[in-house]
């Protein structure tokens, strides 16, 4: 019987150990990588991390190597390259860009390249590929990740490294939108019908409506030239036209060169004017049952400093009644042995010169804030905004008595009914 010396034992009990361990790294591989294992934590793009604010591009390519999205990072902001270069929503850029980092590994999938398409982690270059290529520029190493089919058990997403062979799931939700007008920062312009002085509407036939307030603080907005014989649906039939520039959001956008109205296009025109002075003038029109539309935004200065002088009117008023009573108190209090109540005079009553300069100043950046981020382009509007663009007096009246619509007053067709009837028709109704 062979004996064993000293160093032979050491040896094989040193490969029976590198064995156990090389099973244990082989099974710790089969397993879900979770973050509950901090030192296991492995990124599906490990170049994105601190390096998130050096993002400078992001690049989105669907089947057929069809360029989707293209988004720049400039000093002025985050742009869609591929709408013109209008400006981006930050936020959502911002959003998706943190999924992207956080995206950790989960666990590995298939490295059979016949088998990539069932995750739609194949390369975009085949026509029928249902997955994303996602590319960051401005990282010291490229990035880029083929997003795939959501995982609905836990959350997660398929994702492959372009040009490597393993695919694997990750977390987080990360198929991004896949339209490029999905990604415009959408807001256009927020005048609340508080601020609604007047608007005019003008239909392609030159027929024009107006409403108007004659102060702000009216309930409801007259109509002008309410037809003779005919009233309004209601007292405020015309407040919800005011709401049209409330809350505006674009749909799409384009630069004004590549999408002008028709020589036979209907052009829908609209006026709105608020008490302090701020205009919007809209040019719109239908096309392939999109709703275009042209905006400009100007400041009446006249307007803007008879609004001021009321404002600071008003607040001289409110100071002196307020005063008054003040002292009025600090009489009482000195009865009662109590510290009278200080207050500070507002800049209006103060310096109303000065008051006057920084409301115009505010106005007038505002003015044109709107008219830079309006010139040169030509937006698609939600349906809702455009309906309330192509509306005539007509809609907001009472219907006509059906009597008057045919033709004929009521009280007419009545004494035609009480006419006797002749001989002959009186023995035709009798048969």
């Amino acid at each position: 019987m062979n004996h064993l010396n000293h160093k032979t034992v050491v040896r094989l009990g040193v490969a029976a150990v590198a064995a156990i361990l090389a099973a244990v790294a082989l099974n710790a591989g089969r397993k879900p990588i979770t973050e509950e294992s901090a030192q296991a934590t492995v990124y599906a793009l490990p170049e994105l991390h601190d390096h998130l604010n050096d993002v400078s591009a992001v690049t989105l390519t669907g089947a057929g190597e069809k360029l989707l999205v293209s988004l720049q990072r400039t000093d002025a902001g985050w742009h869609v390259k591929n709408k013109g270069g209008f400006p981006a929503d930050a936020a959502k850029i911002g959003e998706f860009l943190f999924k992207l980092h956080d995206a950790s590994i989960l666990e590995p999938k298939t490295s059979v390249e016949s088998r990539y398409a069932e995750l739609a982690v194949n390369d975009v270059k085949a026509a029928d590929a249902k997955g994303v290529l996602v590319a960051l520029d401005g990282l010291p190493k490229p990035a880029q990740l083929i997003i795939g089919n959501p995982n609905s058990r836990n959350s997660g997403t398929y994702v492959r490294r372009a040009g490597e062979m393993p695919s694997w799931l990750v977390k987080g939700a990360l198929a991004p939108e896949k339209s490029a007008a999905n990604w415009l920062a959408k807001a256009l312009v927020d005048l609340p019908a508080t601020r609604i002085r007047e608007l005019m509407l003008t239909r392609p036939d030159g027929k024009v409506l107006r409403a108007y307030k004659n102060k702000a603080d009216d309930a409801n907005f007259a109509v002008a030239d309410v037809p003779k014989g005919r009233e309004l649906s209601s007292d405020f039939a015309a407040n919800g036209l005011a709401s049209t520039v409330a809350g505006m959001n674009l749909d799409d956008v384009f630069p004004a060169g590549e999408a002008a109205p028709s020589a036979d296009a209907k052009v829908y025109k609209a006026q709105f004017h608020t008490f302090d002075g701020i205009s919007l003038a809209i040019l719109a029109w239908k096309r392939d049952d999109k709703a275009l539309a042209r905006i400009s935004a100007s400041l009446d200065q006249a307007q803007a400093e008879a609004s001021i002088d009321q404002a600071q009117l008003r607040a001289k008023t409110e100071w002196d009644t307020a005063q008054k009573a003040i002292a009025d108190q600090a009489e009482k209090a000195k009865a009662a042995d109590a510290k009278p109540i200080d207050s500070v005079a507002p800049l209006s009553v103060t310096d109303p010169a000065k008051d006057k300069a920084q409301r115009l100043e505010s106005l007038k950046t505002e003015a044109e804030s709107l008219s830079k981020r309006f010139d040169g382009w030509t937006f698609v509007l939600p349906e809702h905004k455009f309906s309330n663009i192509d509306k005539s007096i007509e809609d907001l009246l009472k219907p006509l008595d059906s009597g008057k619509a045919a033709g004929k007053p009521a009280d007419a067709k009545a004494a035609e009914a009480k006419k006797p009837m002749d001989i002959k028709s009186a023995k035709q109704a009798m048969h």
